[in-house]
């Protein structure tokens, strides 16, 4: 009967220490995914102040087609989109303007990349603090996003846009919201270093 009660008491503990290891904060940290959709590299910029123009098209073919040398189409979501860097008031023959952001932060570099992820996650998903060799912009298809810098905290819904920060400039992003997080993230970066690095919030 003795080792009947023992089993048994070590069983309940074995089931009492799971259990507080599910409802740990640990366990139940949500992961922000980044997926790169898109990139490319390019010699030089187009002169004078930056945006990043978002258009829409009936398919990917017509994006491409419409696409100059500092643009780059993608299929996200459903949908096909043109992704321009350029100056502002600009058009895409054949897209649907969906937003013009920025301007971005200015960058000198011996050879540019352009790059376009989606990221999000669940309420609670957030990246580590990290810089880039250059601006992120977002546009939020669906949920909340919030910035925190050196600058502060910043918060977007969907249907709405962010500029990027400067070069260098420590950040974390994450989901905010009561629903998941799906955000476009324009980059124009240093090609010649790291895309990511970590950092520390001062």
């Amino acid at each position: 009967m003795r080792v009947a009660f023992v089993s048994r008491r070590s069983l309940v503990l074995w089931a009492i220490a799971s259990l507080a290891l599910l409802l740990s904060p640990a366990a139940h940290a949500q992961k922000f995914e980044v997926a790169p959709v898109v990139e490319k590299k390019v010699p030089q910029l187009p002169s004078g102040p930056l945006f990043w123009r978002i258009d829409t098209f009936p398919t990917l073919a017509a994006a491409q087609s419409a696409a100059g040398p500092t643009a780059l189409a993608a299929e996200v979501a459903g949908k096909a989109w043109l992704f321009t860097l350029g100056a502002a008031g600009g058009s895409s023959p054949g897209g649907s303007k969906v937003a013009e952001i920025g301007p971005v932060p200015p960058i000198s570099a011996p050879e540019y990349l352009l790059r376009i992820n989606r990221g999000g996650g669940p309420p609670g998903a957030k990246t580590p603090v990290h810089t880039h060799p250059g601006s992120e912009t977002f546009y939020v298809l669906t949920g909340e996003l919030t910035q925190q810098t050196p600058e502060g905290v910043h918060h977007v819904s969907a249907g709405q846009s962010m500029p990027g920060h400067p070069p260098g400039t420590p950040m974390q992003v994450s989901s905010s919201g009561s629903t998941g997080l799906t955000a476009l993230v324009m980059f124009v970066a240093d090609a010649t270093k790291p895309f990511s690095s970590p950092a520390t919030m001062p």
